[in-house]
């Protein structure tokens, strides 16, 4: 357990150029006092740890000492393989930087995990684009991924519905969500999300602007996700499911809306069924998610799209009443 902790400290401190024991103690989930032993061992063994006192002191490596990674072990090396995205990095044009990294992680490696990239390339592939979409990258993404690392502020034209609008933007991340990318970037002080493939230009400029530290790229997209799912379910519709609707009712319409609704659904009548209100995109939509739950579904309400599936139950009834 300490020999692991010990590892970690040592690549800690070889990825930051100094970090306080408050910092350290934090990363590693031990105490300040536990980290000054730790740092004390380390220098025992003859790693350089120096300690810079004083208010702004920390720790830090002298000399630019390096450690090989032959603390990974297996299970940990085809890990690593696993984490880039082939397909992302290619389209942002960093596939040669990629190679040339994994190259060098394989070169590190102990001799007996030499197979570790092939034995987890082997099992185990992500294709990121949907079904029946283009896998054709934005044109402008290579352009926009270079400001992204660089943090360098962006002037850019969008496609907005009828119109085009122009931005000063400071782009945060990327995101490939479905085959589709997206940007996080902040405006006017505020933080927004943009699909890449709706700009028509961007030029990056000569300006660096300073990232919000506290800012969680994999947090913002899951509010933003869920805020987006959510603006999208204008309609309500009333209905009453059999248990087997209940059931089926997150497999044809959004998962989280179909489970708040059951959740909050009247209790069942004598014939076990449940009477409930779904947010819905549209009476269009909801109309072709809930035909597939066939009998298991009685829309109640509004009048409009009852009268929709009572003319199909009708028109079904008079197609299959006949043996052909």
């Amino acid at each position: 357990m300490r020999a692991a902790r010990l590892i970690k400290l040592v690549l800690l401190l070889q990825s930051r150029s100094s970090l306080t024991g408050a910092e350290l103690a934090q990363q590693l989930e031990v105490s300040e006092r536990t980290v000054a032993r730790d740092v004390l061992a380390l220098s025992e063994a003859g790693i350089p740890v120096y300690a810079d006192r004083g208010r702004a002191g920390g720790y830090r490596l002298v000399g630019g000492y390096r450690t090989r990674l032959t603390g990974l072990g297996r299970t940990e090396a085809e890990t690593l393989f696993l984490s880039g995205v082939p397909t992302a990095l290619r389209d942002m044009g960093l596939a040669d930087a990629a190679s040339a990294a994994r190259l060098k992680v394989s070169a590190a490696l102990l001799p007996e995990l030499g197979d570790a990239p092939a034995s987890a390339a082997q099992r185990f592939h992500l294709d990121a684009p949907g079904w029946w979409q283009p896998a054709e990258p934005p044109a402008l993404l290579p352009a926009i991924a270079d400001a992204v690392w660089d943090d360098r502020a962006l002037t850019a034209a969008y496609r907005r519905r009828d119109q085009e609008v122009e931005r000063r933007l400071e782009p945060y991340g990327l995101v490939l969500k479905a085959g589709v990318w997206y940007l996080a970037a902040r405006v006017d002080a505020a933080f927004r999300t943009y699909r890449v493939d709706r700009f028509t230009s961007v030029a990056a400029s000569g300006e660096r602007f300073r990232r919000t530290e506290d800012f969680d790229l994999a947090a913002f997209w899951e509010e933003h996700a869920v805020r987006f799912t959510r603006s999208l379910l204008r309609e309500r519709v009333r209905l009453r499911l059999t248990p087997d609707g209940a059931r089926r009712l997150p497999q044809v319409t959004d998962r989280t809306a179909a489970a708040e609704a059951v959740s909050a659904a009247e209790a069942p009548d004598e014939r076990g069924r449940i009477t409930l209100t779904l947010p819905v995109e549209s009476l269009a939509v909801a109309y072709e998610q809930l035909l597939s739950l066939g009998p298991e579904a009685e829309v109640l309400d509004p009048p409009a799209l009852r009268a929709r599936f009572a003319e199909a139950a009708a028109r079904g009834a008079e197609l299959y009443g006949d043996a052909p």
